[in-house]
């Protein structure tokens, strides 16, 4: 039995359609669209928009699956970057729980509390000095509430003062900006330690080996040592400039204090005495 033969009709019609396409052409070259050569282009074009159309339905799906895979590769990437940024930030948060864990371990080894293992009495502010060089602020609690004298004071988590005077039921706090109140701090990066005392705003912190680096925004928190009046790692100020002093054996540090001492509207008292 002999083999069917192919048809030609296929390529004889994509022949016509390549040669009015090129006619076309020619015509739109010949002619500004009137006359007789502009009708005949006008009819031509009118009997292959089915033509056009068809190849339009099948390619535009095509387009938009070409533009929808592109766009997908670009979500891909960015979810990739995103997920190894949060893959970053949950190593920093394991490494900062892992070095507290073991910080708290170490003070437990060597019989020292951490600010948050200490019993606090929490106190509004009732009023401030009038004075501009009285730096205190008065609460609402007093020794019927179990605060004594020197206990110290935080808000939000941070260093502000110690008591300096105790009624029964209302009680006066120093605060860290009083040029006659001093405490020991330590430099977070570094390790350092010094002594910060109040300049009447910010924090000047002393006793700083010349070739330490510190850096603007560089953290402070109380040092904590033996029968010091503050317990370790309370934040006190964060470092706003550093410079060599005169004799060039040490730098004084500029530090303003974590929280706002002007906007202070509760507090915690910590129960707390040196050892």
């Amino acid at each position: 039995m002999a083999a069917p033969r192919r048809t030609s009709r296929p390529r004889f019609t994509l022949g016509l359609v390549v040669l009015t396409a090129l006619t076309l052409i020619t015509l739109d070259y010949r002619a500004n669209g009137g006359g007789v050569t502009g009708s005949v282009r006008t009819a031509a074009r009118t009997a292959l928009n089915p033509v056009g159309d068809a190849v339009g339905f099948v390619l535009t799906p095509v387009g938009n699956t070409i533009g929808g895979v592109l766009d997908f590769g670009r979500v891909r990437k960015e979810n990739a970057r995103l997920r190894d940024e949060l893959a970053r930030v949950r190593s920093d948060v394991i490494e900062a729980q892992d070095a507290k864990r073991q910080l708290k371990t170490a003070l437990d080894e060597i019989g020292l509390e951490t600010a948050g293992d200490i019993p606090a009495v929490a106190g509004r502010v009732t009023g401030s000095s009038a004075s501009v060089l009285q730096f205190t602020i008065e609460i609402d609690k007093g020794s019927g509430d179990g605060i004594a004298r020197n206990m110290p004071v935080v808000s939000g988590g941070a260093l502000i003062g110690k008591i300096a005077r105790v009624t029964s039921s209302r009680s006066t706090v120093r605060l860290l900006s009083d040029p006659s109140l001093s405490v020991g701090v330590r430099l977070s990066r570094s390790g350092d330690l010094g002594v910060a005392t109040g300049d009447g705003g910010d924090l000047l912190m002393s006793l700083v080996e010349p070739t330490t680096e510190v850096k603007v925004g560089d953290s402070t928190v109380t040092s904590g040592l033996q029968q010091s009046e503050y317990p370790p790692g309370i934040p006190v100020g964060l470092v706003r400039s550093a410079k060599r002093d005169s004799t060039g054996l040490a730098q004084t540090v500029r530090l303003r204090t974590v929280v706002n001492l002007r906007r202070l509207s509760f507090v915690r008292v910590l129960q707390w005495s040196p050892r």
